[in-house]
């Protein structure tokens, strides 16, 4: 049977979403984060300022030193969801069958759309090219037989890249790959197979079953399989919502509650968009977290009344994550927001909350507004605190 799957990766997007907005920032060394005198770390940093050595989780200050000429931005969520929004919808008007994965990334099946790998590598330059065009964002694109081969591809010749490898090609393309490039193999597991001489994907997936097993459990062969380049599993496309959810990956990993708490109202503010765009209404928030060492933790809470209200949300999201970051001292990898339960509109106003009927209404104009104008029309400014936060916010 025909497959072929497209992984669709927005090259250094926080940094170009800053610079469509800022065109004076092109060809600069950019790091966004916030002000270098603040103890913050960059978020991300353009493909100009690597040659200084400068990297994500990098503090800001050493970042400075390495280069004083370098041009230091805040972070704006909302920009970056804004223009993850149009990107996503641009993938949705070429494939029906699409699976978002964070803010900047996405897995396509264009099975149906071609007829062979030449058509395929035709469909990636042409959505390549749409994405410059119109959004003025650079892509990447990874065309394989599978998602695994797909996401490797995607990232194997970055800046605007396109890999396309063949039925067949899958295992020769990754064997000279080192470890660290297949998705799922982090820091631990890392660890573990350079202890036992481990480096390529091909000496991987030449291993053992008895060093697999005694060494990964049962997760050693679903390894060696993606190490051979086989995965079937397919591209969840989306259908008609049991839950809402948002979630990014951070360059850096990050124990910034300010930066954390940032990232959550923007969430807040989309998803509570997008159930108006539905017309449900959520009585579960989770918030999900991923460690440093890609443990994944959840919390969850139940709504005392169904809402979609930007606060609300937003409100039982920070609860949770002062929950999350309190039980451990690892560092945040990827943070999401997920709401569920969800039901039509009907909603009986909490009789304890007098104020429910007017920010509703708040909230409906507010969407409005920044569905004519834009998200950056009206912004959330937050109270101001005693002392400096680890943030610059503009």
């Amino acid at each position: 049977m025909f497959r072929c799957i497209f992984h669709v990766d927005l090259d250094a997007f926080y940094v170009s979403v800053e610079v469509l907005h800022d065109p004076s920032l092109k060809g600069k060394p950019v790091i966004v984060g916030g002000h270098p005198d603040s103890r913050g770390v960059v978020a991300a940093a353009s493909y100009e300022i690597r040659k200084y050595g400068v990297h994500s989780a990098m503090p800001l200050s050493q970042a400075r030193r390495l280069c004083p000429q370098a041009v230091f931005v805040p972070v704006h969520f909302s920009r970056y969801i804004e223009a993850s929004r149009a990107f996503m919808s641009l993938l949705e008007s070429i494939s029906p069958v699409i699976e978002p994965m964070g803010f900047d990334e996405a897995f396509l099946d264009v099975s149906g759309l071609v007829e062979d790998f030449d058509a395929a590598n035709a469909l990636a330059s042409y959505i390549k090219k749409r994405v410059h065009d119109e959004l003025g964002l650079i892509a990447s694109v990874g065309v394989a037989p599978s998602k695994i081969v797909a996401k490797v591809a995607s990232d194997h010749d970055k800046p605007d890249g396109l890999v396309v490898v063949r039925p067949g090609e899958e295992a020769n393309f990754l064997a000279p790959l080192a470890i660290e490039k297949l998705p799922g193999i982090g820091k631990k597991t890392g660890e573990s197979l350079h202890n036992i001489g481990i480096e390529t994907l091909g000496q991987l997936a030449a291993l053992p079953d008895d060093v697999l097993r005694g060494s990964f459990g049962r997760y050693g062969e679903v390894l060696r399989r993606h190490a051979r380049g086989i995965d079937k599993s397919r591209v969840e496309a989306r259908g008609e919502p049991k839950s809402m959810s948002r979630e990014t990956t951070f360059e850096t990993d990050t124990r910034d509650t300010e930066f954390l708490r940032l990232a959550l109202r923007s969430m807040s503010e989309h998803l509570s968009r997008d159930l108006a765009k539905h017309m449900k209404q959520a009585s579960t928030v989770t918030v999900k977290l991923r460690w440093e060492d890609f443990q994944t933790v959840n919390r969850q809470e139940s709504l005392r009344t169904r809402t979609s209200s930007t606060r609300e949300l937003y409100e039982a999201a920070n609860r949770l994550l002062v929950h999350l970051v309190s039980s451990s001292n690892k560092r945040v990898r990827l943070i999401g927001l997920k709401v569920s339960n969800l039901s039509g509109p009907e909603r009986q106003l909490d009789m304890f909350s007098p104020e429910t009927a007017r920010v509703q209404g708040l909230d409906r104009a507010i969407s409005e507004i920044r569905g004519k104008y834009g998200d950056t029309a009206i912004r959330h400014l937050p109270r101001p605190r005693k002392g400096r936060t680890s943030l610059d916010r503009g």
